[in-house]
């Protein structure tokens, strides 16, 4: 047996859909586990978990949902409950995959699950949503998103196909597995093309005192990703250098890993080392994407895909505070790093975001906030030289050493 898939969706709508992708796996010698989502009688296929145990798993009734005739709030109900049962199932190891199917809303619910189980379990989900902006469905997860083609609504020559597919897909991922490396402790890094010299000097330190290192690009998924691995305790340590989605969050801009970026490794107490990393700026498209009220704003097109707009005293300030207060929770080891140059390539003297001021309100703001739990050290260097990223790598070796 090549392992155990999870099939996960409205029986009721989609049943006779779910037992043909069932008799596919079942071909491939893999077992399934069918979850029951749906809130009316299934069709076409017996569910091995039924729709109320999933209703239950989000506090709502079954029975009450489908009386009600409110499609949406028997999505938002079944959408909490479906994280809940799946995860459970997959702590007492059920299963090795999920596999779903569905519109948007059967896409809302079964991703939902999908988004709360570890980095690493095959998730596949076949979706009318898959050609169109996924974020909202992938998160910063490794989920796996397949475009239907044609509505799932019956087994028909291009259905067929597409579900065979998918059956394949998750039969292959459930089946393969992944090399034995030479195991090494795993530190994650944030990196933006502005802070690359940096990270790229911490990363070669880091790697030459034997841990792994993953980088993250802080384009608002890479931070969320990055700090989904420290939730999971995937990291022996963090080095947050470009805490740059902050600004994004703060101020609208188009790259916001969300108010609660920065938080992921001090609530589990993982040893971070930090720094300001390109909060000297607010990340949005072409040129023509900018808003209109930022008009009068200092903007640098970074390239024809990406605008830059300088972030001013004010807003400078109010994420020195921000940044002062997230480290300031942090339950592990916790150390900031201040460049007192510059806190990007284009924030030096010389370079278009240069603005003194700007960054004396953000390091003010840091002060304001911050409370002696945090390990300081203000470096008179800007952010990519060689000095300051040798400084942050070596810290943070000395902090996972010290945590050993």
């Amino acid at each position: 047996m090549a392992g155990t898939v999870l099939l996960l969706g409205t029986f009721d709508t989609k049943g006779h859909e779910y037992a043909f992708v069932r008799d596919r796996l079942r071909e491939l010698d893999v077992a399934v586990l069918l979850v029951d989502t749906g809130i009316l009688d299934p069709a076409g296929v017996e569910p091995d978990v039924a729709r109320g145990a999933v209703a239950d798993a989000g506090g709502a009734r079954v029975e009450e949902l489908a009386s009600a005739g409110d499609r949406g709030a028997a999505v938002e109900a079944m959408a909490r409950g479906a994280p809940v049962l799946v995860r459970r199932l997959f702590d007492e190891g059920r299963f090795d995959g999920i596999l779903a199917l569905g519109g948007s809303g059967g896409t809302s619910i079964a991703t939902a699950a999908m988004r709360d189980l570890p980095v690493g379990v095959p998730k596949l989900m076949v979706s009318t949503m898959a050609a169109g902006d996924t974020r909202p469905y992938v998160g910063a997860t490794d989920l796996t998103m397949m475009a239907s083609v044609v509505d799932i609504a019956g087994v028909n020559s291009v259905s067929a196909r597409i579900m065979t597919n998918a059956a394949g897909a998750i039969a292959g991922m459930v089946g393969a597995r992944a090399p034995d490396l030479a195991h090494r402790k795993v530190i994650a890094a944030t990196m933006f093309g502005v802070t690359t010299p940096c990270v790229t000097r911490a990363r070669e330190l880091l790697d030459e005192f034997g841990y792994e290192v993953l980088v993250f690009h802080a384009t608002g998924t890479g931070g969320q990703a990055m700090e989904v691995l420290a939730s999971d305790g995937y990291l022996a340590g963090v080095l947050d250098i470009t805490t740059t989605e902050l600004a994004d969050d703060l101020i609208g801009g188009v790259l916001s890993a969300g108010p609660d970026r920065l938080e992921a490794a001090g609530r589990s107490g993982i040893p971070q080392v930090v720094s300001l990393g390109a909060l000297d700026m607010v990340n949005f498209g072409p040129r023509d994407t900018v808003p209109e009220r930022f008009e009068q704003r200092r903007l640098y097109v970074h390239n024809p895909t990406v605008t830059l707009m300088r972030t001013t005293p004010e807003e400078c300030a109010e994420l020195g505070r921000r940044t002062g207060r997230k480290l300031s929770a942090a339950r592990g080891p916790t150390v900031l790093f201040v460049p007192l140059r510059g806190v990007s390539m284009i924030d030096v003297e010389g370079q278009p975001f240069h603005d003194p001021a700007a960054d004396r309100a953000l390091i003010e703001g840091v002060r304001e906030t911050l409370d002696g739990s945090v390990e300081v050290h203000e470096l008179d260097t800007d952010i990519n030289d060689e000095r300051f990223a040798t400084a942050m790598a070596r810290r943070l070796h000395e902090l996972v050493t010290e945590t050993i």
